[in-house]
């Protein structure tokens, strides 16, 4: 009798070394995808703050260059302010407005839509 108590403790203590040995490499593949998660984690939060700052970047230059204008059209802008036509329209370009009238054109060239 006491060899099969010894038997079954000792099928026992197999069975339940398999079962750590399992829970052991169910252990290390949930650590392996955890440390893959967190490496990504990393790298997004990484590229995630150089996302912030190149649109800080953007927004300090947008604000520095005022309404968005390029410096050529910040010239024409002036001009136009000043009271000439930045327009070719009937070859007005350079000549007065009179009684300084808006003119659809001038504006369309200094403000109208801009391609990069």
């Amino acid at each position: 009798m006491l060899f099969l108590n010894n038997r079954k403790l000792y099928d026992d203590f197999s069975e339940l070394e398999k079962q750590t040995n399992r829970s052991v490499e169910q252990i290390n593949k949930i650590k392996e995808k955890l440390m893959n998660v967190i490496e990504r984690n990393a790298e997004l939060e990484i590229e995630n703050q150089h996302l912030r700052d190149r649109l800080e970047e953007l927004e300090q230059q947008k604000q520095s260059t005022g309404n968005g204008l390029s410096k050529s059209r910040k010239n024409l802008e002036k001009l136009y302010e000043e009271g000439f036509h930045v327009c070719n329209v009937d070859n007005m370009y350079g000549t007065r407005r009179l009684n300084d009238e808006p003119c659809v054109f001038c504006q369309n060239i200094i403000y109208g839509e801009r391609h990069a």
